[in-house]
Parts: C-alpha cells; sequence; structure tokens
C-alpha cells in the first residue's frame, strides 16, 4: 500500500515545529520530498519560506505545544471585539500564561529568554488575539513579527507592559474613559439613553476595568515569578546534567585507559601461552626420537 503524498500545509506544519537551528535544513529536505512527489510549485513555495526571528519560532512552537492557552487568547478576545469587557482579565491572564510558556520553551531549548524576546513575543500575540487568526500565514506557521493594528478598532484593551504600570494615573483615567464610552455605546444605542444611564454605566465599567488591572497585573505578576522559578529549575537541572555529564566522561577515560593496559596483557599473556606450546610440542618431539633411538638400539643387542 503506497503512503499518501504530503501536501504542501503538512510541509508546513512540519517545518514550523522544527528546532529554530535545524529550519533551513529541514526546509531543504520538505522541499525535496514535495518536488519528488510532483509538486513542483509547492516545493519552490516552501524553499522561500524564511527562517523566523526566534520570538515569532516560540510563537509558532506554543501554537504546536501550548494550544489551550492560544486557544483560550482568541476566544477571550473575540469576546472583547463583541463588548464584554469582563474577559479583559482572563484576555490578560492568557497572555501572561503564554508569555510565561514561551520562556519555559526558549530555556529548554537552549534559546536565552530575554525581556526584549519575552516583549516581542507579548506584541505579537495580541497582534494575532486582535486579528483572531493567523491569517495570511497558516496556523502555527507566522513568518514574521505582528503588531496590533490599534486595539480600540477592534475593541481589545490595550496590554499593561511593566512600564505602563509605573507610569501616572492620567493615561489610566483615559482608558478607562475610552472603555466606558465603549461598554455605554454598547449597551446605550445613540439617542435612546439617558445622560443619568449613561454616567452610571460609565462609573461601573471603570470600576470594573480597575478591578480587571489589578486581576492582570496580579495575575503576570505571579506568571513572571512562574517563569523564573522555572528558568532557575531548568538551569540547576542542566548543571546538574552537566556534572554527571562530566563525571561519566572522566570514567569512560579511566575505563579505556584500564581496558586498553588489560587488552595489551592479554594479547601478551595470548603470545606467551602460543610460545609455551609450540616448546611444548618441540619437547615431545625430541622425547620422542630419543626414545625411538633407544629403543633401536635395545633391539640391535638383542
Amino acid at each position: 500500500m503506497r503512503a499518501m503524498a504530503m501536501s504542501y500545509e503538512d510541509a508546513v506544519a512540519e517545518l514550523f515545529q522544527a528546532p529554530h537551528a535545524a529550519f533551513i535544513g529541514e526546509r531543504k529536505r520538505l522541499a525535496g520530498e514535495l518536488k519528488a512527489a510532483g509538486d513542483k510549485a509547492a516545493a519552490t513555495t516552501l524553499g522561500k519560506l524564511p527562517r523566523p526571528s526566534i520570538s515569532v519560532w516560540v510563537v509558532n512552537q506554543m501554537w504546536w505545544h501550548a494550544r489551550d492557552a492560544f486557544e483560550a487568547l482568541f476566544e477571550t478576545a473575540e469576546k472583547l471585539r463583541a463588548g464584554q469587557l469582563e474577559a479583559s482579565g482572563p484576555h490578560r491572564a492568557a497572555i501572561a500564561k503564554l508569555r510565561a510558556r514561551a520562556a519555559t520553551i526558549l530555556a529548554d531549548a537552549g534559546h536565552a529568554a530575554t525581556e526584549a524576546t519575552l516583549r516581542r513575543v507579548t506584541t505579537t500575540l495580541s497582534a494575532l488575539a486582535a486579528a483572531g487568526s493567523f491569517e495570511p500565514d497558516l496556523p502555527g506557521a507566522l513568518a514574521a513579527d505582528r503588531d496590533p493594528p490599534g486595539f480600540e478598532a477592534v475593541g481589545i484593551p490595550t496590554p499593561v507592559t511593566e512600564d505602563d504600570a509605573a507610569g501616572d494615573g492620567d493615561d489610566d483615567d483615559d482608558a478607562e474613559k475610552r472603555a466606558a464610552k465603549r461598554k455605554t455605546s454598547a449597551a446605550h444605542p445613540a439617542g435612546r439613553a439617558s445622560n443619568d444611564n449613561t454616567n452610571d454605566g460609565a462609573a461601573t465599567t471603570k470600576r470594573e476595568l480597575s478591578e480587571a488591572r489589578r486581576r492582570e497585573q496580579t495575575e503576570a505578576k505571579r506568571a513572571e515569578a512562574e517563569a523564573a522559578t522555572e528558568r532557575k529549575r531548568a538551569e540547576q537541572a542542566e548543571a546538574k546534567r552537566l556534572a554527571e555529564q562530566r563525571q561519566l566522561e572522566s570514567a569512560l577515560r579511566t575505563a579505556q585507559l584500564d581496558l586498553d593496559r588489560r587488552t595489551k596483557e592479554h594479547d601478551r599473556l595470548r603470545k606467551a601461552a602460543e610460545d609455551a606450546e609450540r616448546a611444548v610440542e618441540k619437547a615431545r618431539t625430541v622425547v620422542a626420537e630419543l626414545e625411538s633411538q633407544l629403543a633401536s638400539l635395545a633391539e640391535a643387542d638383542v
């Protein structure tokens, strides 16, 4: 039974799951398979795909290996676009969780989980959430970093960064006012809401958004702490592995030297045994000849 030929989508999925350093080699191999299967156009297209940056690479890895967290990101973003501001906290928590997972994946793969890389990852995740998909790229095959198209334009609050949290409160008030305006507009169509209802809705939204921001900041700090703990655990495990490797390498060198010494001694003893065997055989021959000569003399005397 003939195996089914690999499709372009299958080749892309396999390529973008490969280790970052192996991307070029895998691209060449997979393009060769597509070409051998008769799909030259797909092979050419695949062969032109650029190797993603390390921040893009880890975002793709999370699509393949942290799908639940990624789907939570898209689900909360969809709720925010529908005007459900109570999803703001869970949305930021989803981004924080993916950021922490990115740090772990980078460390496990031997890459530095720098603040610049993780910030770029967070921005790209926010952009994908705003778009609601990977398009025009295939899912899990993001080719380049993304920048959000303006969160207010799609109904998603701007993510809170460490710099934002450290700044003054003016921007927060503006964000709260904009969020209140969005919620009030969604709840009360133009021309049918009174000023009192609008003010009440704005005050409620302000409280909800402030609480969501506090929860998000707490979640972000917890995620950062978990990521730091994971990195420390990974570093300790790597140090232990390297120490054990050095011990084993040292023991191996000692065993190899002992084996060489014993092999030489064995060869020497085997050669000595062979020489001794030949000497014994020669002595037997001499004894046999002398016994024969002595018997001949005895017969002659008789």
